[in-house]
């Protein structure tokens, strides 16, 4: 008899009539503070505060002069409230789901850890030690952050991140499918650079994998490795992907200093992660791409987009996160020039780059590749398109 196939690790997150009520609720309310709520602050600057400072002569000169004006302000107040409730309860609302299932997720991801029956793999360290930059904050005020663990063999936090960030993203009026980054990353660098043929795909701070999983489609026969500090994360992310099919590699690891050996990639990726750690952090994790890189490899990380990209009312708007969603690097990531931070890890700055790239699905094949020939723009970041910097290596 062949190897009987693993069980889906997601099937067994099975909400009840009222958390299931619950968590569109809480969906449904985050997408009045992140659309509605965001949307009545800017005419509220617009048309009120900005207008009367200028005519004061006391207009601001940076972000952080609108920050002081508008914290003042009820819109700006009220949009606080309800954003910063919606984002907490869009994790509380999953927990109640995950901990009944949790002793059946826990025995999935045990036994994906023993068959490996896609062939894919497990590194958890006996000891490792969790930068304290992630196990002394709830991280996106996710109870927990992504570390915390309570048994032997702890999937919880996998869970909570997993099926919290599709309550936190679930009812956005732009397409938020899992792997959207890679998807089209991927794509983006299959149709500019059409004989890039990458044999190894890094993705840095991989959490489960949803933006690691989707490279095995756009490249088919690559070696997918996920590397995280969060081994919940990562035991969910190996049960997923054995139950799909798929070969990844999963290790527990800092991406500040790796073990794998110089040139041992083709591709290095990440998603949201440079904004999450110190600037000292983010310089060392350059170096280890540059390392790592084999000649004619490539990075290509999807970040926030950088103050001088955008207006200062943006980077007020983007920069809430570092006091109010335990983010406090989010702001001093965006001062930085990030084709500066990666020619200064020793990437040539003639092969660097930052810039918009759409988002696969929802901008269309056809018009993603007319902007790949530059006849049609990006959409903006987090309105459809997706703000990515990186670097070749000669």
């Amino acid at each position: 008899m062949g190897a009987q196939p693993m069980t889906d690790i997601e099937a067994l997150f099975r909400p009840t009539h009222d958390e299931r009520a619950r968590q569109q609720f809480v969906s449904t309310l985050r997408k009045h503070a992140i659309v509605d709520l965001r949307n009545m602050m800017k005419r509220d600057w617009e048309g009120r505060v900005g207008p009367a400072l200028e005519a004061r002569g006391d207009a601001p000169a940076d972000w952080r002069g609108i920050e002081r004006a508008m914290e003042k302000e009820e819109s700006f107040r009220f949009y606080s409230a309800v954003r910063y409730n919606a984002q907490e309860m869009s994790f509380l609302s999953v927990q109640d789901t995950v901990e009944r299932a949790l002793p059946g997720m826990i025995d999935v991801a045990r036994d994906a850890a023993v068959r490996n029956p896609a062939g894919g793999s497990l590194r958890v360290p006996e000891r490792f030690e969790v930068p304290r930059y992630v196990s002394s904050l709830d991280v996106h005020l996710i109870p927990g952050s992504f570390d915390a663990e309570y048994t032997r063999d702890d999937v919880a936090q996998g869970a909570v991140v997993a099926f919290g960030s599709k309550v936190f993203a679930g009812q956005h009026p732009f397409r938020r499918k899992p792997g959207a980054v890679a998807e089209s990353v991927g794509n983006w660098l299959r149709l500019k650079h059409p004989g890039f043929r990458p044999r190894r795909i890094l993705d840095l701070a991989t959490t489960s994998g949803k933006n690691l999983f989707p490279y095995a489609g756009v490249f088919p026969g690559a070696e997918l490795h996920g590397v995280d500090v969060g081994a919940p994360l990562l035991r969910f992310g190996h049960a997923q992907a054995e139950a799909a099919g798929l070969a990844v590699h999963f290790s527990q690891q800092d991406a500040e200093s790796l073990d794998y050996p110089d040139g041992h990639f083709d591709l290095i990726v990440s998603s949201f992660f440079f904004h999450e750690i110190p600037l000292k952090s983010t310089r060392k994790v350059l170096r280890e791409c540059f390392r790592l890189l084999a000649p004619g490899g490539m990075m290509v990380h999807m970040e926030l987009p950088n103050e001088s990209a955008v207006s200062a009312y943006e980077n007020f708007f983007w920069n809430w996160d570092t006091a109010y969603n335990a983010e406090p690097f989010y702001s001093t990531y965006r001062a930085q020039d990030p084709v500066a931070l990666s020619v200064e890890a020793g990437f040539d700055a003639a092969q660097a780059f930052a810039h918009l790239i759409p988002d696969w699905l929802t901008f269309g094949e056809e018009r993603f590749a007319r902007f790949v020939r530059g006849e049609l723009p990006a959409p903006a970041h987090g309105s459809g398109g997706w703000f990515v910097f990186g670097a070749g290596k000669a």
